[in-house]
């Protein structure tokens, strides 16, 4: 006995496991590629070749499948290949410097705020909604990155924070989220998504090459400062978060002279938990002590540079002397000579610096565009609340720092030209004229994000390109008529629309059903002719008269003649009735002799089509006569199938052009996604 699923049943297996939903996917799944997709790729395919051959006519090919899966083809390669060229393409160093020939300038990018998408970002959406999410986030961020590395190419590389999205609320070894919804996630999941922010970012950062430009010492890529998105802010920061995410990318606060400009770094995440209630000194600490130190290490680092590139040792030599256990204290480090110089100094912070409610953002804020001035009135509005970044603050995030926190930043590094920012995911440029600063104003401009899923339809980088020759003492080599020129160009770089690639898929979608089922109801009420193929029809075969090449075989089959001469004679009595006779099972299970074929030597046979042996079949005695028990069938009472109409053919009709259209869009579509 068997159970239901063909299973024997024994004392050990009396309820044999039904199949899995797995196996029951992949049969499925089996079933839909073998009978629905593959016809229709294998029918494209077959188009091709005729095309490639030249056996085609326009007609026949120009039907209303092929051309949506051409339309498919185009839009798809667009909205996953060209648009990513033609933004960055158009943002090319050329198109919008203005150097003199023989300039030779330092290319920089700012990224702010990639923030990959993870279960804090979107905790309410469901799969695969949110596999989705994560999945198309990283394709495009991954695709606007490397077009950079190989088209613009950068000689160094800013991120001014948030990285990642949750990474403050990742657990550690000594502490846990401050929400219980998310302590779950500890250090492997921060690890994988280090891991991840590699793949997307490191491990692109070769595409374009990895020599150095002429007169450029070297590429090179920072990634150390931290948002409050990687860290927390001010008092909500623990010190284990901070040390595991300085552990991998470094001090958030640091010092870098790139193109004979002086960059600070101030991880002003740490440095807000300054005067907030039951902030720890352990994590504002570390920032103040290197303010405090900003002025000297910022000439030390210029100095060090100008050794550099007139071929001399960065660091001064230590004079050999014994120092008293009481001096230690007074001892100080080599003096440079002309230790007074400095580089323009360009401010680095992730939250942007104070500035008063409704200060406007201008002309390229993408959020709000500036508010139209009155009538008669050529001055922009200001204040103007909506073009402007709002100043509050909440949970883990300040729009801006406080009056203070900005003031004494400034005031310590001193002698600031340009600060940029990220955090508020839009651009935004302002001037400060309250703050200290080495000319009318600081310029700070707050980088828009280079994610798509951050509330920007339009993300996008800044860039900068840097020129300022010194002589030997750090002074600016003036230009042939004597006069000083600003050394640094910016350029804002606009990525594709993500959302409006999608809303075109959306759109195509839409068209595709809508024409294919006008179609398939055209079809149905017979103003066209129905397009199933030979595939969608039985097998068998209807017709009433069978060729005779195939009557004969069938006669074979189940007769057996007594010799050549009753082979023929027999096939054409049985081709004039147009009727296969059936034999008894002897006559239909006849074995094939050594000889030959049904007894006759080979040489005889005219024809050798083996038999199948059945079990417990036994050959008739010799000379014994063979009765025929079964009346002749003719294959002329086969039912024809039914023709479909209506519903029926409305239905095959339009699930076979779907299938048709779809089974192609969707592998080049995963092809693109998977290549690019």
């Amino acid at each position: 006995m068997t159970s239901y699923y063909g299973v024997p049943q024994g004392a050990s297996n009396q309820y044999p496991e039904p199949p899995s939903l797995t196996a029951q996917a992949i049969r499925l799944g089996h079933i839909v590629a073998v009978h629905h997709i593959l016809p229709a790729i294998s029918s494209t395919i077959q188009q091709c070749r005729a095309i490639l051959r030249g056996h085609w006519s326009p007609r026949s090919f120009l039907t209303l499948g092929n051309i949506l899966t051409a339309l498919w083809f185009l839009l798809l390669y667009w909205g996953e290949r060209s648009i990513f060229r033609g933004s960055v393409d158009s943002c090319e160093w050329s198109n919008w410097e203005n150097w003199s020939p023989d300039a030779s300038p330092h290319r920089l990018i700012f990224i702010a705020d990639p923030q990959l998408v993870d279960p804090h970002t979107y905790p309410g959406r469901p799969w695969p909604l949110s596999t989705l999410t994560v999945r198309h986030t990283d394709i495009y961020l991954r695709r606007s990155y490397s077009r950079i590395q190989k088209v613009l190419y950068p000689d160094t590389i800013f991120f001014l924070g948030d990285l990642f999205d949750g990474g403050r609320e990742w657990s550690t070894r000594s502490t846990m989220s401050p929400e219980a919804q998310w302590r779950k996630y500890g250090d492997i999941f921060w690890l994988k998504e280090y891991d991840r922010f590699g793949r997307i970012f490191f491990d692109h950062w070769g595409d374009g090459g990895t020599t150095p430009r002429p007169s450029q010492p070297g590429r090179k890529i920072i990634s150390s400062l931290p948002g409050n998105h990687d860290l927390g802010f001010g008092a909500g920061i623990q010190a284990s978060v901070r040390k595991r995410f300085n552990a991998y990318f470094g001090d958030g606060s640091r010092i870098d002279i790139v193109g004979n400009h002086t960059f600070v770094s101030v991880d002003t995440v740490s440095l807000s938990a300054l005067g907030q209630p039951q902030s720890v000194e352990e994590i504002w600490r570390p920032t103040m002590e290197f303010l405090d130190k900003a002025q000297a290490q910022k000439k030390r680092a210029v100095m060090r540079e100008l050794r550099i590139q007139q071929g001399l040792t960065p660091n001064l030599p230590f004079k050999h002397a014994l120092i008293d256990t009481e001096d230690l204290a007074k001892a100080e480090l080599p003096h440079y000579e002309g230790a007074d110089a400095e580089f323009p100094t360009i401010l680095l912070t992730h939250v942007p610096l104070y500035r008063s409610e409704g200060t406007p953002c201008g002309p390229l804020r993408e959020h709000w565009p500036p508010s139209t001035p009155p009538k008669g009135q050529t001055e922009p509005v200001d204040p103007d609340e909506r073009n402007a970044i709002a100043v509050r603050g909440g949970y883990q995030y300040q729009n801006v720092l406080t009056k203070e926190i900005s003031k004494d930043i400034t005031e310590k590094i001193g002698n600031i030209e340009y600060a940029f920012s990220g955090d508020d995911h839009d651009y935004c440029e302002v001037v400060h004229r309250g703050y200290p600063s080495a000319g009318a104003g600081i310029r700070e401009i707050t980088v828009k994000s280079i994610s798509w899923a951050m509330g920007v339809r339009k993300p996008g980088i800044v860039m900068l390109s840097l020129w300022n020759p010194v002589d030997s003492h750090g002074n600016q080599i003036p230009t042939k008529e004597g006069t000083r020129f600003p050394t640094i160009q910016k350029h804002l770089c606009l990525l594709p629309d993500q959302l409006s690639v999608f809303i075109r898929y959306a759109l195509l979608f839409v068209l595709t059903i809508t024409l294919l089922t006008t179609r398939a109801a055209l079809v149905a009420f017979g103003r066209l002719k129905s397009s199933l193929t030979e595939a969608d029809s039985p097998v068998l075969p209807v017709s009433e008269h069978a060729s005779s090449a195939e009557t004969e075989k069938a006669e074979l089959y189940s007769r057996h003649p007594s010799s050549p001469d009753d082979v023929s004679s027999k096939s054409s009595a049985s081709s004039d009735r147009g009727k296969l006779a059936i034999r008894n099972s002897n006559a239909r299970t006849r074995s094939v002799s050594p000889s030959g074929g049904y007894g006759l030597p080979v040489t005889q046979s005219k024809y050798n089509y083996p038999l199948i042996q059945h079990a417990g079949y036994f050959p008739p005695a010799k000379g014994a006569r063979e009765v025929q028990q079964w009346d002749t069938v003719n294959t002329s009472s086969k039912k024809k199938p039914k023709k479909l109409k209506g519903c029926g053919l409305f239905f095959a009709e339009l699930r076979r052009s779907v299938i048709q259209v779809a089974s192609v869009v969707f592998v080049w579509y995963f092809w693109l996604t998977w290549n690019g």
